[in-house]
């Protein structure tokens, strides 16, 4: 059986953002793997451990008991429309922000957790 690959690529093209993380979540669970970045290994014996993480990713772990809330806070957040922000909320844990400074995680986190939301920065 031969893959259309550029097929798939069209196809992703016209994915939403939910839709295409609902297919790295299948993919992960049907194969047993993982889509995360590696991480790199730790620095040579005296290197400088005290380099500052400078970017975060805001991920939602969980919606909390006010999900109308969250998911109008996400919508704020994101731009996106009701149906993307209620999917975002649904698929959680999910990244709402990524590759944010440290303030703007820390914001976007306490704005999540004012309206009920479990929040995690990475």
């Amino acid at each position: 059986m031969a893959l259309d690959t550029q097929a798939i690529i069209d196809q992703l093209k016209d994915a939403s953002i939910l839709e295409l993380n609902d297919l790295v979540k299948a993919i992960e669970d049907e194969f047993n793997v993982t889509a995360a970045a590696p991480v790199a290994a730790a620095g040579a014996a005296g290197a400088d451990d005290a380099a500052a993480k400078d970017s975060f990713n805001v991920e939602l772990t969980e919606a909390g008991q006010e999900k109308v809330k969250v998911i109008k806070e996400v919508r704020s957040i994101t731009g996106l429309g009701l149906k993307d922000a209620k999917g975002l909320v649904d698929s959680a844990p999910a990244n709402v922000k990524e590759d944010l400074s440290e303030d703007e995680a820390n914001k976007i986190k306490e704005q999540l957790e004012a309206v009920g939301a479990t929040v995690t920065l990475k």
